[in-house]
C-alpha cells in the first residue's frame, strides 16, 4: 500500500472522517556536490520514489495534532499543540518536524489548526532526506489546507530550511528541501543555490545500461550532532578569512593560494568544497553530453574528497564503496551529510547481482547489520496525491 493510501486509512481509523487532502513528498539521493549547498555553490540530486504522505484536515481550535502510522499500522500520537504558542525548543522528537513547518508558516499568515496523519517509506536515518521529505510534505499539506497558492517552490524550500534550522536545530543547507520540491522524473536537478537557477538535466541511466544503486548501510546518522555544523561553522569561518561572500567565489585556479592564507585546520575543508563544486559542473557536462559512463571516476574522487578532506565518511561507507568498486561498479561514494547513511554506486546492469553480493559479504565478514540495498530511479517531486 502506498503512503498515500495508508496514511488516509489511517486518518480515516483517527478521526472517522476522511481527510480534506493529502500531500506527498520524496526522499532525495544527490548524484554529487555534498556539503556545497550551504556553501552557495553546485548540486546534482534527484528525487526518490519513497515517500512521505500526509493526511490533512483542518481545524477551527487552532490546535495541531501530529500522528505518525508504522509500517504495522500502529499510529502514535504527538501531544496535541497551539499554532499561537509554537516556539523553538516548545516541541521535541520527531514532532518538532511538522512542529517547526507550522511555526514557520504562521509568520507567513497560515495560523489555524489542522488534523495530521503521516506515513512514509523514505528509510529514516540513511542519509536519504526523510525529515526533508516530512517537512515538505507537511508545508504543502499546510499550504493547501489554507488555500494558499503553493507558487514559487524555492520559497518553500527555505521557508522549509528555517524550519529544520531554527526550530528543529539541524543547521541544514537547501539542497535536500529543494531536491524534494522542485526535482521531476528522469531527470537530475542541476542547482546553483546562490542564484537559484535550476536546469532539469535528463538522466536516464537504464539507456545506458547502467542504474544507481544506493546502499543504506543502516549505520544512523544525524544532522543535529555536532560534525555537521562544526564543518559549516568552519566553512564560515574560512570564507571570512578570505573576504569572500561563500567559499563558491573560491576559484580552483586561486585555490593554491587561497590554502596559503589559512589555518591548517581550515585547508581540508575548503579544498573539498572548491573542487566538489568543479566536479559537480563536470557532470552536468558529461550528462548533457550523454557520457553517463564517464561519471565513475568523478564520483570516485567526490568519495576520497569527503572521506579524507572534509571527514566526514565512516568505515561502513567506505567498506560499500570499495567493495561495490571492486564488484565491477563504474564508480561510488558516500551521500548526504555523513558519519553514517548510504552510499551510491554507478553499476552496469549485468553487474547488479554481483556488486549487491559483493557489498552483502564485505559487510558479513565485519558482522554489521546487513545493508539496504535498492536501484534508484528518478522520480517526481512533492505534490497533492488526493
Amino acid at each position: 500500500m502506498s503512503p498515500a493510501r495508508r496514511a488516509i486509512a489511517a486518518f480515516t481509523r483517527v478521526h472517522g472522517t476522511a481527510p480534506e487532502g493529502v500531500w506527498s513528498a520524496p526522499g532525495r539521493v544527490n548524484l554529487i556536490g555534498e556539503h556545497t549547498d550551504y556553501n552557495d555553490g553546485f548540486v546534482l540530486p534527484f528525487a526518490l520514489p519513497y515517500r512521505t504522505a500526509v493526511a490533512a484536515s483542518p481545524r477551527d481550535d487552532g490546535r495541531l495534532l501530529v500522528a505518525t502510522v508504522g509500517d504495522d499500522g500502529t499510529v502514535q500520537h504527538a501531544s496535541p499543540v497551539a499554532v499561537a504558542d509554537l516556539e523553538p525548543g516548545a516541541v521535541g522528537g520527531w514532532a518538532a518536524y511538522p512542529s517547526g513547518v507550522a511555526w514557520v508558516l504562521r509568520g507567513e499568515g497560515v495560523v489555524g489548526g489542522a488534523n495530521l496523519v503521516i506515513a512514509g517509506d523514505v528509510p529514516a536515518g540513511a542519509g536519504l532526506s526523510s525529515s526533508h521529505a516530512l517537512e515538505c510534505a507537511v508545508a504543502l499539506a499546510l499550504l493547501g489546507l489554507a488555500k494558499r497558492s503553493v507558487g514559487d517552490l524555492p520559497r518553500v524550500a527555505r521557508w522549509v530550511q528555517r524550519a529544520e534550522n531554527e526550530f528543529v536545530g539541524a543547521p541544514t543547507g537547501l539542497l535536500d528541501q529543494t531536491a524534494s520540491l522542485c526535482c521531476t522524473q528522469a531527470h537530475v536537478l542541476f542547482l546553483d543555490v546562490r542564484s537559484f537557477e535550476v536546469e532539469q538535466v535528463p538522466f536516464d541511466a537504464s539507456a545506458h545500461g547502467l542504474e544507481v544503486l544506493v546502499v543504506d548501510t543502516r549505520a544512523s546518522h544525524s544532522h543535529t550532532d555536532g560534525g555537521y555544523g562544526a564543518r559549516r561553522a568552519g566553512c564560515e569561518r574560512a570564507a571570512s578569512l578570505l573576504g569572500v561572500a561563500a567559499l563558491r567565489d573560491v576559484t580552483v585556479e586561486g585555490l593554491d593560494g587561497a590554502l596559503d592564507r589559512l589555518p591548517g585546520e581550515l585547508r581540508p575543508l575548503v579544498r573539498h568544497v572548491v573542487t566538489e563544486n568543479e566536479r559537480v559542473l563536470a557532470a552536468v557536462g558529461l550528462l548533457r553530453a550523454g557520457r553517463l559512463a564517464e561519471l565513475g571516476p568523478l564520483l570516485d574522487a567526490s568519495h576520497a574528497s569527503l572521506r579524507d578532506d572534509y571527514a566526514v565518511s565512516a568505515p561502513e561507507l567506505d567498506v560499500a564503496v570499495d567493495a561495490a568498486k571492486a564488484a565491477g561498479a563504474l564508480g561510488a561514494r558516500m551521500v548526504g551529510g555523513g558519519f553514517g547513511g548510504s552510499a551510491i554506486a554507478l553499476v552496469p546492469v549485468e553487474r547488479h547481482d554481483e556488486v549487491v553480493r559483493a557489498v552483502l559479504a564485505a559487510f558479513a565478514e565485519r558482522g554489521w547489520t546487513t545493508p539496504r540495498t535498492f536501484t534508484a530511479v528518478p522520480s517526481a517531486g512533492a505534490g497533492q496525491d488526493q
